[in-house]
């Protein structure tokens, strides 16, 4: 090893600030916190070494991975203290890895309208870009298209060319997805409590407990898919001939009375709405009153009931 390179390196907070890509006022805050040892002091200076270079890009590489600073403070904690991150980052790696093996795709914008009929839909493509079923490339906003999920894409295609309309399509999406999210959560506080408790007695985990969780993780990632699946495929044989055979009946499919309809309201109650939950909230304010107030009624109504009943002593 020459002379050169045995000599620790020194730095100054504003060229750790620029090796680093944070900036001083943020090394400063991460020192505030503890996380962040404090400098060598040298007369009037501050000096930081390569430890504290190490430092900042392991909470960047934390921030990226969706950690508060509070938990990195825990986890840096840790491993100061000789328990080490290896496990827990492993762990977090396997989390937040792919949970399909379908690989993202691109599309250019040409390719896209070309798909969807020909004519080009901004108010379609934004929204498609909210939901993330399409994503901006960078240098290339306007010309071409990450497309994360090919298959959800292809679908969309699909039921246009059957002729579901985009604005369709995009709802059934969102209302989708807020039920799927729902089946995420449970599913993982079901294994939270049955399996993943025991490796999250400790916090951070402990290195060993950290790498059986990722393990496990591997172990049960396609077990939420395939239940999905098997699930979906009986609802879907169930209902699907319930719907077959009633719109084949004679009577023909039942009425619709689940549309909105215009009921007078007025203008003072309006108004006394809009000042409490603003405008955009009346609706949901007024649909959700009158729900609660339909709920106690009928309580009152089954409680009066019951102690009517000569069950009732």
């Amino acid at each position: 090893m020459s002379e050169q390179s045995a000599v620790r390196a020194e730095y100054r907070i504003e060229d750790l600030a620029h090796h680093s890509g944070a900036t001083v006022r943020t090394i400063r805050a991460y020192q505030d916190r503890g996380l962040l040892p404090r400098p060598e002091r040298r007369g009037r200076a501050n000096v930081y070494g390569d430890s504290h270079l190490a430092r900042l890009r392991q909470i960047a590489d934390l921030l990226d991975r969706g950690y508060t600073l509070a938990s990195i403070k825990e986890l840096l904690d840790a491993w100061d203290t000789g328990r080490g991150l290896g496990g827990v980052l492993g762990l977090v790696a396997e989390v937040q890895g792919p949970w399909t093996d379908e690989e993202a795709a691109r599309i250019t914008r040409a390719e896209l309208d070309a798909r969807f009929g020909g004519d080009p839909d901004e108010d379609a493509v934004r929204e498609a870009v909210e939901l993330g079923v399409l994503e901006r490339i960078p240098g290339r906003e306007a010309e071409e298209y990450l497309v994360p999920s090919p298959q959800e894409l292809a679908v969309a295609v699909e039921l246009h060319a059957a002729g579901v309309p985009l604005s369709a399509i995009t709802g059934h999406l969102r209302e989708l997805r807020e039920q799927v999210e729902h089946i995420a959560s449970r599913f993982l506080e079901f294994t939270t409590e049955h399996v993943f408790a025991r490796y999250l007695e400790h916090r951070p985990p402990t290195d060993s407990d950290a790498a059986e969780a990722a393990t496990m993780v591997r172990r049960l990632r396609p077990l939420a898919q395939q239940t999905v699946d098997a699930e979906l495929a009986r609802a879907m044989r169930i209902l699907a001939t319930r719907h077959l055979q009633i719109h084949l009946s004679p009577e023909g499919p039942p009425s619709r009375d689940d549309e909105t309809r215009p009921v007078p309201v007025p203008a003072d109650t309006i108004r006394a709405v809009q000042a409490l939950v603003g405008p955009e909230a009346v609706a949901a304010f007024v649909t959700a009153a009158t729900e609660r107030e339909v709920n106690k009624r009928t309580l009152d109504t089954l409680t009066a009931n019951a102690f009517n009943s000569p069950t009732v002593q």
